[in-house]
Protein backbone atom coordinates (compact mmCIF):
# COMPACT_ATOMS: atom_id res chain seq x y z
CA UNK A 1 0.00 0.00 0.00
CA UNK A 2 1.57 3.75 -1.13
CA UNK A 3 1.33 6.14 1.25
CA UNK A 4 0.40 8.54 -1.52
CA UNK A 5 -2.52 6.88 -2.18
CA UNK A 6 -3.55 5.60 1.21
CA UNK A 7 -6.70 7.82 1.68
CA UNK A 8 -8.79 5.42 -0.98
CA UNK A 9 -7.54 2.05 -0.01
CA UNK A 10 -7.96 2.53 3.76
CA UNK A 11 -11.20 4.65 4.23
CA UNK A 12 -13.47 2.03 3.78
CA UNK A 13 -11.86 -0.29 6.29
CA UNK A 14 -12.46 2.53 8.40
CA UNK A 15 -15.99 2.36 7.59
CA UNK A 16 -15.92 -1.09 7.73
CA UNK A 17 -14.48 -1.23 11.24
CA UNK A 18 -17.23 1.17 13.00
CA UNK A 19 -20.22 -1.19 11.45
CA UNK A 20 -18.94 -4.07 12.75
CA UNK A 21 -18.42 -2.46 16.23
CA UNK A 22 -21.95 -1.44 16.39
CA UNK A 23 -23.02 -4.72 15.28
CA UNK A 24 -20.93 -6.32 18.08
CA UNK A 25 -22.07 -3.86 20.44
CA UNK A 26 -25.66 -4.78 20.30
CA UNK A 27 -25.17 -8.48 20.36
CA UNK A 28 -23.09 -8.94 23.23
CA UNK A 29 -24.81 -6.48 25.65
CA UNK A 30 -28.15 -7.75 25.02
CA UNK A 31 -26.66 -11.73 24.99
CA UNK A 32 -24.54 -10.71 28.47
CA UNK A 33 -27.78 -9.31 30.15
CA UNK A 34 -30.13 -12.02 28.92
CA UNK A 35 -27.85 -14.53 29.66
CA UNK A 36 -26.19 -13.35 32.96
CA UNK A 37 -22.66 -12.95 31.97
CA UNK A 38 -21.05 -9.54 32.67
CA UNK A 39 -17.27 -10.89 30.30
CA UNK A 40 -19.81 -10.23 27.35
CA UNK A 41 -21.80 -6.94 29.36
CA UNK A 42 -18.11 -5.97 29.58
CA UNK A 43 -17.30 -6.97 26.14
CA UNK A 44 -20.10 -4.87 24.53
CA UNK A 45 -19.04 -2.01 26.58
CA UNK A 46 -15.63 -2.20 25.08
CA UNK A 47 -17.20 -2.42 21.62
CA UNK A 48 -18.63 0.66 22.62
CA UNK A 49 -15.60 2.82 23.46
CA UNK A 50 -14.31 1.11 20.24
CA UNK A 51 -16.98 2.61 18.27
CA UNK A 52 -15.93 5.80 19.33
CA UNK A 53 -12.35 5.55 19.52
CA UNK A 54 -12.50 4.20 15.99
CA UNK A 55 -14.58 7.35 14.88
CA UNK A 56 -11.48 8.92 16.46
CA UNK A 57 -8.69 7.16 14.99
CA UNK A 58 -10.33 7.18 11.29
CA UNK A 59 -11.07 10.51 11.12
CA UNK A 60 -7.29 11.97 12.73
CA UNK A 61 -5.94 9.38 9.99
CA UNK A 62 -7.49 11.29 7.41
CA UNK A 63 -6.87 14.82 8.33
CA UNK A 64 -3.11 14.05 8.87
CA UNK A 65 -3.37 13.42 4.99
CA UNK A 66 -3.95 16.80 3.97
CA UNK A 67 -1.63 18.57 2.15
CA UNK A 68 0.78 21.66 3.13
CA UNK A 69 -0.47 24.83 3.39
CA UNK A 70 0.84 28.31 4.20
CA UNK A 71 0.19 27.66 7.94
CA UNK A 72 1.41 24.27 7.87
CA UNK A 73 4.41 23.65 6.30
CA UNK A 74 4.92 20.44 7.25
CA UNK A 75 1.75 18.79 6.89
CA UNK A 76 -0.39 17.67 9.32
CA UNK A 77 0.88 14.03 9.93
CA UNK A 78 1.41 14.88 13.67
CA UNK A 79 -2.41 14.67 14.12
CA UNK A 80 -1.87 11.06 13.30
CA UNK A 81 0.56 10.69 16.03
CA UNK A 82 -1.90 12.44 18.33
CA UNK A 83 -4.96 10.10 17.30
CA UNK A 84 -2.72 7.11 18.25
CA UNK A 85 -1.93 9.01 21.79
CA UNK A 86 -5.85 8.85 21.83
CA UNK A 87 -6.00 5.44 20.82
CA UNK A 88 -3.53 4.16 23.85
CA UNK A 89 -4.93 6.36 26.44
CA UNK A 90 -8.72 4.88 25.36
CA UNK A 91 -7.25 1.37 25.52
CA UNK A 92 -6.13 2.07 29.10
CA UNK A 93 -9.85 3.77 29.81
CA UNK A 94 -11.32 1.06 28.70
CA UNK A 95 -9.16 -2.08 30.27
CA UNK A 96 -10.14 0.52 33.82
CA UNK A 97 -13.55 -0.01 33.44
CA UNK A 98 -13.83 -3.71 32.68
CA UNK A 99 -11.52 -4.20 35.85
CA UNK A 100 -13.88 -1.83 38.19
CA UNK A 101 -17.08 -3.93 37.11
CA UNK A 102 -15.22 -6.95 37.01
CA UNK A 103 -14.19 -7.00 40.35
CA UNK A 104 -17.55 -5.37 41.81
CA UNK A 105 -19.12 -8.29 40.05
CA UNK A 106 -16.58 -10.65 42.05
CA UNK A 107 -17.64 -9.44 45.16
CA UNK A 108 -21.44 -9.76 44.29
CA UNK A 109 -22.46 -13.57 44.12
CA UNK A 110 -24.99 -14.16 40.81
CA UNK A 111 -25.92 -17.00 38.55
CA UNK A 112 -24.11 -18.65 36.24
CA UNK A 113 -23.67 -17.39 32.58
CA UNK A 114 -26.29 -18.76 30.22
CA UNK A 115 -24.45 -21.77 27.51
CA UNK A 116 -25.46 -19.44 24.82
CA UNK A 117 -23.18 -16.82 25.55
CA UNK A 118 -20.47 -19.32 24.91
CA UNK A 119 -20.69 -19.83 20.61
CA UNK A 120 -21.57 -16.00 21.04
CA UNK A 121 -17.94 -14.96 22.16
CA UNK A 122 -16.41 -17.42 20.36
CA UNK A 123 -17.82 -15.81 16.90
CA UNK A 124 -16.75 -12.80 18.29
CA UNK A 125 -13.19 -13.70 18.93
CA UNK A 126 -12.98 -14.85 15.01
CA UNK A 127 -14.38 -11.53 13.64
CA UNK A 128 -12.30 -9.00 15.73
CA UNK A 129 -9.23 -10.56 15.54
CA UNK A 130 -10.05 -10.88 11.51
CA UNK A 131 -10.52 -7.39 11.32
CA UNK A 132 -7.20 -6.93 13.45
CA UNK A 133 -5.16 -8.77 11.27
CA UNK A 134 -6.77 -6.44 8.32
CA UNK A 135 -6.26 -3.01 10.28
CA UNK A 136 -2.89 -4.02 11.48
CA UNK A 137 -1.48 -4.97 8.16
CA UNK A 138 -2.76 -1.45 6.57
CA UNK A 139 -1.29 0.04 9.91
CA UNK A 140 2.07 -1.77 9.07
CA UNK A 141 2.01 -1.34 5.50
CA UNK A 142 1.93 2.93 5.91
CA UNK A 143 3.94 2.58 9.35
CA UNK A 144 0.85 4.29 11.08
CA UNK A 145 0.66 4.63 15.21
CA UNK A 146 -3.08 5.50 14.81
CA UNK A 147 -3.89 2.31 12.72
CA UNK A 148 -2.01 0.06 14.70
CA UNK A 149 -3.82 1.29 17.88
CA UNK A 150 -6.82 0.78 15.96
CA UNK A 151 -5.90 -2.91 15.26
CA UNK A 152 -5.27 -3.23 18.74
CA UNK A 153 -8.63 -2.31 20.03
CA UNK A 154 -10.18 -4.70 17.90
CA UNK A 155 -7.77 -7.51 19.12
CA UNK A 156 -7.93 -6.57 22.50
CA UNK A 157 -11.99 -7.06 21.59
CA UNK A 158 -10.92 -10.65 20.74
CA UNK A 159 -8.69 -11.15 24.05
CA UNK A 160 -11.57 -10.28 26.00
CA UNK A 161 -13.84 -12.52 24.20
CA UNK A 162 -11.41 -15.20 24.55
CA UNK A 163 -10.77 -15.26 27.80
CA UNK A 164 -14.79 -14.70 28.81
CA UNK A 165 -15.12 -17.82 26.45
CA UNK A 166 -12.76 -19.87 28.83
CA UNK A 167 -14.51 -18.47 32.50
CA UNK A 168 -18.03 -19.39 30.77
CA UNK A 169 -16.55 -22.89 29.68
CA UNK A 170 -15.04 -23.07 33.06
CA UNK A 171 -18.40 -22.06 34.95
CA UNK A 172 -21.00 -24.41 32.73
CA UNK A 173 -18.49 -27.20 33.31
CA UNK A 174 -17.46 -26.34 37.47
CA UNK A 175 -21.22 -25.69 38.02
CA UNK A 176 -22.10 -24.47 41.65
CA UNK A 177 -18.92 -22.52 42.88
CA UNK A 178 -17.42 -21.61 39.75
CA UNK A 179 -20.32 -18.66 38.56
CA UNK A 180 -17.57 -15.78 38.64
CA UNK A 181 -15.07 -17.73 36.60
CA UNK A 182 -15.82 -15.36 33.18
CA UNK A 183 -15.46 -12.12 35.90
CA UNK A 184 -11.87 -13.51 36.48
CA UNK A 185 -11.40 -14.11 32.80
CA UNK A 186 -12.27 -10.37 32.18
CA UNK A 187 -9.69 -9.52 35.01
CA UNK A 188 -7.03 -11.04 34.04
CA UNK A 189 -7.81 -9.88 30.02
CA UNK A 190 -7.43 -5.84 31.18
CA UNK A 191 -3.78 -6.81 31.97
CA UNK A 192 -2.94 -7.72 28.34
CA UNK A 193 -5.58 -4.54 27.07
CA UNK A 194 -3.34 -2.69 29.41
CA UNK A 195 0.15 -3.59 28.54
CA UNK A 196 -0.27 -2.82 24.70
CA UNK A 197 -2.27 0.55 25.64
CA UNK A 198 0.96 1.28 27.53
CA UNK A 199 2.88 0.16 23.95
CA UNK A 200 0.86 2.16 21.60
CA UNK A 201 1.52 5.21 24.12
CA UNK A 202 4.76 4.64 24.18
CA UNK A 203 5.25 5.09 19.93
CA UNK A 204 2.85 7.64 19.49
CA UNK A 205 5.02 10.07 22.60
CA UNK A 206 7.88 8.65 20.27
CA UNK A 207 6.70 9.93 16.75
CA UNK A 208 5.50 13.44 18.37
CA UNK A 209 8.66 14.04 20.17
CA UNK A 210 10.32 13.56 17.03
CA UNK A 211 12.35 10.29 18.38
CA UNK A 212 13.96 8.08 16.08
CA UNK A 213 13.06 6.36 13.04
CA UNK A 214 14.06 2.84 12.76
CA UNK A 215 17.89 1.87 11.38
CA UNK A 216 16.66 0.23 8.82
CA UNK A 217 14.87 2.68 7.68
CA UNK A 218 18.48 5.24 7.71
CA UNK A 219 20.28 2.50 5.76
CA UNK A 220 17.48 1.92 2.96
CA UNK A 221 17.65 5.97 2.65
CA UNK A 222 21.51 6.33 2.45
CA UNK A 223 21.71 3.07 0.37
CA UNK A 224 19.21 5.08 -2.18
CA UNK A 225 21.27 7.83 -2.06
CA UNK A 226 24.52 6.59 -2.39
CA UNK A 227 23.13 5.02 -6.07
CA UNK A 228 22.68 8.57 -7.27
CA UNK A 229 25.98 9.29 -10.01
CA UNK A 230 28.33 11.41 -8.30
CA UNK A 231 27.70 10.36 -4.95
CA UNK A 232 30.54 9.31 -3.04
CA UNK A 233 29.25 8.19 -0.01
CA UNK A 234 27.25 9.95 2.91
CA UNK A 235 27.36 10.45 6.56
CA UNK A 236 24.67 12.29 8.73
CA UNK A 237 21.39 11.05 7.72
CA UNK A 238 17.93 12.71 10.35
CA UNK A 239 14.66 11.21 9.62
CA UNK A 240 11.31 12.94 11.11
CA UNK A 241 8.37 11.08 10.99
CA UNK A 242 5.09 12.95 10.32
CA UNK A 243 2.07 10.31 10.11
CA UNK A 244 2.90 8.20 7.90
CA UNK A 245 5.46 10.57 5.54
CA UNK A 246 8.84 10.78 6.27
CA UNK A 247 11.33 14.12 6.53
CA UNK A 248 14.44 13.70 5.85
CA UNK A 249 17.89 15.92 6.36
CA UNK A 250 20.97 13.82 4.51
CA UNK A 251 24.87 15.02 4.49
CA UNK A 252 26.42 13.93 0.76
CA UNK A 253 30.01 13.75 0.02
CA UNK A 254 30.49 14.24 -3.48
CA UNK A 255 34.20 14.89 -5.34
CA UNK A 256 36.04 18.17 -3.59
CA UNK A 257 37.12 19.60 -7.03
CA UNK A 258 33.89 19.64 -8.95
CA UNK A 259 31.86 23.33 -9.18
CA UNK A 260 29.57 24.66 -7.07
CA UNK A 261 26.87 23.99 -9.90
CA UNK A 262 27.93 20.07 -10.47
CA UNK A 263 27.07 19.53 -6.44
CA UNK A 264 23.66 21.52 -6.49
CA UNK A 265 22.73 19.24 -9.40
CA UNK A 266 23.76 16.10 -7.44
CA UNK A 267 21.78 17.29 -4.56
CA UNK A 268 19.06 17.64 -6.52
CA UNK A 269 19.29 14.19 -7.60
CA UNK A 270 19.56 12.80 -4.42
CA UNK A 271 16.44 14.39 -3.35
CA UNK A 272 14.13 13.57 -6.49
CA UNK A 273 15.73 9.84 -6.36
CA UNK A 274 14.55 9.41 -2.82
CA UNK A 275 11.37 10.75 -3.53
CA UNK A 276 10.77 9.02 -6.21
CA UNK A 277 11.94 5.58 -5.19
CA UNK A 278 10.12 5.66 -1.68
CA UNK A 279 6.51 6.93 -1.46
CA UNK A 280 6.56 7.47 2.54
CA UNK A 281 9.47 10.40 1.42
CA UNK A 282 7.90 13.80 1.58
CA UNK A 283 10.71 16.04 1.72
CA UNK A 284 14.56 16.05 1.51
CA UNK A 285 17.09 18.54 2.56
CA UNK A 286 20.43 17.74 1.37
CA UNK A 287 23.79 18.71 2.54
CA UNK A 288 27.06 18.92 -0.05
CA UNK A 289 30.05 18.04 1.07
CA UNK A 290 33.81 17.43 -0.18
CA UNK A 291 35.04 14.13 0.12
CA UNK A 292 38.29 14.13 2.45
CA UNK A 293 37.23 17.07 3.99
Amino acid sequence: MKARNAPHEVLGLGVLSVCINIILMLVKISAGLVGHSYALVADGIESASDIFSSLITWVGFQMSLKPADENHPYGHGKIESLAGLFSGVSLLMAAAIIGYHSIQEIRIPHHAPAWFTLPILILVVVVKELLSRRVLSAGDALDSTALKGDAWHHRSDAITSGAAAIGISIALVGGHGYEMADDWAALVACIIIVINGILILKQALHDLLDGNVSEDINKHIRTLAASVAGVENTEKCRVRKSGIELFVELHVRVNPHISVVEGHEIGHDVKNHLISSDPRIRDVITHIEPTGH
